[in-house]
């Protein structure tokens, strides 16, 4: 026997005891083998290379990417950015050193604290590809992921714009300025010529991602080399102030920055061979030739002329000057403070544009939102889980050193700027005071052009990397599914290019370019980057906090302390760098989470929030427990008991129109229903029925629990619901069902009994009662009664469930025409003016609106009616009891009695004499009848009647019980026959259980001739108070 031959039998033989799970449950070798042969499939370009959907995927080596390579460099290039070299300088000059310091710690702290809350999530399990939004959507279930994986991708969008921006500004102001095709000197023209170069920036570059991504990526180490390069420059410079300052000089008027470009000599005359002649700066300031009587400008004349180095170089003490802010209105001309200048009485106009000025209106909370997307990028590690070696391990080791190395060039550059850089220098914001170079630029070592050109193509390298991974993003939400309206940018080319997501993130990303202005769109960026770190970390606190068994991060050095520092500092950045922007973020990210919650498709990815919700649930159930309600909060819970018929469809499905009705979703509502048999035999019909239940609660909008059990009787069945449907303080405290409307044609008595068992038990566990006649003629959710009233017959007072009922219904939109009218009966001794009265003011101190009106029942003589009906049903029971019958001719007896009561009941109602059936053989003859009835309509004396032999056997309570089932069904037929709802105490069973079968037809009488009737029975407390 070969090896493999006999491995079967051995595990057969070993395992014998667990061969029945062997089909369902893998076993433990096999699941091992699987999964160590588990590769994670490469995310991006290989993934696409790929062919999608059906056909089998092609082995992939194993990605081989370290640390360093894999997340330090992407982090690294993404961080370090646009901002650094187009906005750091001034940054510096305006905030001064210290508020430039607290705005980069505030901004560094929040994505350190960000950035140990992702580690942490990211080293909880495989990362797929998708990076930071998998992570989320993980964590915080579909709807918050749907939100932040939105708030990422157009975040991500404008950081393209931001980008492309920046290129385009360097290109205009430093590479080529003389290619700009508006040529009015001011800014509006400027923002004409960004839109229009943008734009076909945007174009050339969207065709470069559509031509191919690899592209891209081989061009990755070239953009990140030009920022390695342009920071180790910046630094060189430092260091070379301090041997000898560069030779560039800024030109001061009185104590006034001005504009170099167009002069050379910062004098206002010149000495050439002993003829003094003026400069380039007098014919700016002045009208006319040389001479001392022309017209110059007042502060030109009244001021002198200096030269100051713009880098005085580490050591002057420049860092002095620059510790604090210096902030203005836009228009603001930018000056030395130190200097001292004489002001002009008249402040000229015309002749301005040779001074600088602030652009923009500067202060605080403005630049925290301009510089903060220079410290996103923090995910560019997560992004790229899919090629990592080991994402474990690298994904928090290279974020977090790649943040830390950024920092401390960032809090360094603020530092070093403000030591070496003039103050007027540092505030001018493109360089124009130093011939149009940028300021980082003069600094840096051996050349400006190194600046330039670096961060020239650090923007472009930047901006193809955000319209490279923004489309991708979008399609791993596209296909998620969680937002059906994206699901066309899920599909692609052939090999899975995201063809129609980089359209929309182009359309997007065209935006932001029409804003124009790298100051505008920072702060837009900023609030979708905070936003989605915002929510990292509160899905790492709310796992820490949940302690959620799956939660077990190989990162162990975070806190859900610090998770929710990070937050809290999110959600501090956002409001304070512009609470408008910030109100739309969360605007936006709230309609996605609400469309996700209603139309999207129902995920289950053992999410946090689920937790959270669990937990929440859990805590109010055990603070529920501690007391009953106080009458104030009473509201039916209510317990419905369903039928179902053979097909597992709900028999009534009105009955849960009706709870939806009652209820407008509020409170708890329990659907349940019972099946006869065992578990193991109708397990599946019970799985089935529920689904049943589930989609019929669905249709008539009934919200709420649904449940069904499998028991030996029917009647056991609903008993242990009565008792045990609920959790803690969750529990009903009124059952409602339909009233069994053939209890009397039913073969056994079971349908009768099993319905008086449900009214006794409920009554001994102080539970309401609501008993609906002819369920299926209720309206349905669809329905508005355009008129009509609510009657309520309320006859004793079992806890005010009488007066509550109408007034629940009558919030919901079927009901709302509905007129209230309450019904109270006065016997003989009752003053019933005043009985009207109080009851009047009783429902005014209710605040419920009704009419009243009271009836009085006179101690009318028992009619020979009702001995009739008395001896009918007596005699029924007797028959069926004694009379051994067959099934069948059982059936047809009752069926005879039941006809003949029927009609002798309509004929006493209408007054006409009408023959009874004579089929059934009884002690008296049909003429007998017509005779007595038409002696009592003489006035023949109820004593007399008593002589008549038939009657002196009949059980005088039943009788009497007959009597007011009569009179009163006479009374409630007269006035609310029309009305649309009539509500009735419900008298309770007899304790003597041999009258079960009268009980039965006492309310039957009861009933008869009504429509839509609901017996109520109350629960033996108060529900219903006239305290506020």
């Amino acid at each position: 026997n070969s090896n493999s031959d006999r491995e079967p039998y051995y595990e057969g033989k070993n395992m014998a005891l667990f061969e029945e799970e062997i089909d369902s449950t893998p076993m433990v070798a096999s699941l091992l083998n699987k999964l160590a042969n588990y590769t994670n499939l490469t995310q991006g370009v290989r993934e696409h290379e790929e062919a999608e959907d059906g056909v089998r995927r092609v082995a992939v080596m194993v990605p081989q990417m370290g640390t360093f390579i894999g997340v330090y460099l992407p982090c690294m290039q993404n961080i370090l950015g646009v901002i650094l070299f187009l906005r750091l300088t001034w940054i510096v000059g305006t905030a001064g050193i210290l508020g430039s310091f607290a705005i980069v710690s505030m901004c560094c702290i929040c994505t350190l604290l960000t950035a140990i809350s992702m580690s942490a999530i990211a080293t909880n399990g495989v990362v797929p590809a998708g990076g930071s939004y998998y992570m989320i959507s993980r964590s915080l279930g579909p709807e918050f992921g749907g939100a932040v994986g939105l708030c990422l991708y157009l975040g991500t969008t404008f950081a393209g714009s931001l980008y492309i921006l920046g290129t385009i500004e360097i290109l205009l102001t430093y590479i080529v300025p003389t290619a700009i095709v508006f040529k009015e000197n001011n800014s509006e023209a400027m923002h004409n010529n960004m839109r229009v170069y943008g734009t076909c920036c945007l174009v050339l570059m969207a065709l470069v991602v559509f031509v191919g991504v690899k592209y891209v990526n081989k061009l990755a180490l070239v953009f990140l080399s030009c920022v390695v390069l342009s920071i180790m420059a910046t630094y060189a410079g430092v260091i070379k102030t301090l041997i000898e300052p560069p030779d560039f000089n800024v030109c001061l008027l009185g104590n006034r920055s001005l504009r170099n470009e167009n002069f050379e000599t910062c004098a206002k005359t010149d000495t050439i061979k002993n003829t003094t002649i003026p400069t380039e700066l007098w014919s700016l300031f002045c009208s006319g030739q040389y001479s001392y009587n022309e017209t110059c400008d007042e502060y030109f004349t009244l001021n002198n002329l200096t030269e100051i180095r713009a880098i005085p170089g580490l050591l002057s003490g420049v860092i002095k000057d620059n510790l604090w802010g210096d902030y203005g209105p836009a228009g603001t001309v930018i000056e030395k403070k130190k200097q001292s200048s004489v002001a002009a009485q008249v402040p000229s106009e015309e002749k301005n544009m040779n001074y600088l000025f602030n652009d923009i209106t500067t202060y605080f909370t403005l630049l925290v939102g301009i510089y903060f997307p220079s410290v996103t990028g923090i995910m560019a590690g997560s992004n790229r889980s899919g090629d990592l070696r080991d994402a474990q391990r690298s994904i928090p080791i290279g974020t977090i050193l790649a943040i830390l190395t950024t920092s401390f060039i960032y809090i360094s550059f603020v530092v070093l700027f403000g030591a070496c850089i003039e103050g007027v220098v540092l505030r001018d914001k493109f360089g124009y005071s130093v011939k149009k170079n940028p300021v980082i630029g003069i600094l840096a070592w051996p050349s400006p052009w190194v600046i330039v050109i670096g961060s020239f193509f650090s923007c472009c390298g930047a901006g193809l990397q955000s319209l490279t991974g923004a489309p991708r993003l979008l399609q791993a939400i596209a296909r998620d599914g969680i937002i059906p309206f994206l699901q066309v940018f899920g599909h692609g080319k052939a090999n899975g290019e995201p063809t129609w997501a980089l359209l929309l993130t182009v359309g997007i990303c065209e935006i932001g370019i029409l804003i124009a202005s790298l100051d505008d769109v920072a702060p837009i960026l900023s609030m979708f980057f905070l936003m989605c770190y915002l929510f990292v970390n509160l899905a790492c606190a709310v796992q820490t906090l949940l302690r959620t068994p799956n939660w077990r991060p190989r990162f162990k050095f975070y806190h859900w302390t610090l998770s929710f520092l990070g937050m809290s500092l999110c959600l501090s950045l956002m409001f304070v760098s512009s609470w408008y922007y910030a109100l739309v973020a969360v605007v936006i990210a709230g309609c996605i989470y609400k469309y996700i919650e209603y139309r999207g498709a129902v995920k289950e990815w053992g999410d946090g929030i689920r937790g959270l919700s669990l937990n929440a649930a859990r805590y109010a159930l055990i603070r529920l427990e501690e007391a009953p309600p106080h009458t104030k909060n009473w509201r039916p819970q209510v317990l419905v008991l369903c039928k179902l018929d053979s097909d597992l469809q709900v028999k009534h499905p009105r009955l849960l129109s009706f709870t939806t009705q009652l209820k407008a979703g509020k409170g708890l509502t329990i659907v349940c229903s019972v099946l006869e048999g065992t578990y193991m035999t109708r397990g599946n019909d019970a799985k089935a029925g529920e689904q049943s239940l589930k989609s019929t609660m669905a249709a008539e909008r009934t919200k709420g629990f649904s449940h069904v059990v499998v028991s030996s009787n029917l009647r056991d069945g609903f008993s242990i619901l009565i008792q045990s449907a609920g959790l803690g303080g969750m529990k009903h405290n009124a059952v409602l069902m339909a009233w069994p409307a053939g209890w009397k044609q039913a073969r056994d008595s079971s349908a009768r009994r099993n319905f008086i068992e449900t009214v006794r038990e409920t009554t001994a566990a102080h539970q309401a009662l609501m008993v609906a006649k002819n369920i299926d003629h209720f309206p349905g959710n669809q329905e508005r009664l355009k008129e009509g009233t609510i009657d309520v017959w309320w006859i004793v007072h079992d806890g005010g469930l009488l007066m509550l009922l109408p007034f629940l219904l009558s919030q919901h939109k079927v009901w709302r025409k509905c007129q209230m009218r309450i019904f109270t009966v006065a016997q003989m001794d009752d003053n019933s003016i005043q009985m009207k009265k109080d009851l009047q003011m009783f429902l005014y101190h209710l605040r419920l609106d009704a009419v009243v009106e009271v009836v009085e029942m006179h101690d009318s003589d028992i009619s020979a009616f009702t001995y009739e009906k008395t001896l009918m049903m007596e005699q029924r029971s007797q028959m069926l009891k004694q009379m051994q019958l067959s099934r069948t001719e059982r059936e047809r007896e009752a069926q005879l009695i039941h006809d003949r009561n029927t009609a002798s009941h309509s004929s006493a109602n209408d007054k006409a004499v009408g023959a009874a059936p004579d089929r059934v053989h009884m002690t008296w003859t049909k003429e007998k009848l017509i005779n007595e009835r038409n002696k009592q309509r003489e006035g023949m004396g109820v004593k007399d009647m008593f002589n008549m032999k038939p009657y002196v056997d009949l059980n005088q309570s039943n009788v009497r019980r007959m009597h007011t089932a009569v009179k009163l069904n006479e009374v409630v037929v007269k006035k609310s026959h029309n009305s649309q709802l009539v509500l009735l105490n419900m008298p309770g069973p007899p304790k003597n259980k041999k009258g079960d079968e009268n009980y039965m037809e006492f309310l039957e009488v009861l009933m008869e001739g009504l429509d839509r009737v609901l017996l109520v029975r109350g629960g033996g407390r108060e529900v219903i108070t006239i305290y506020s």
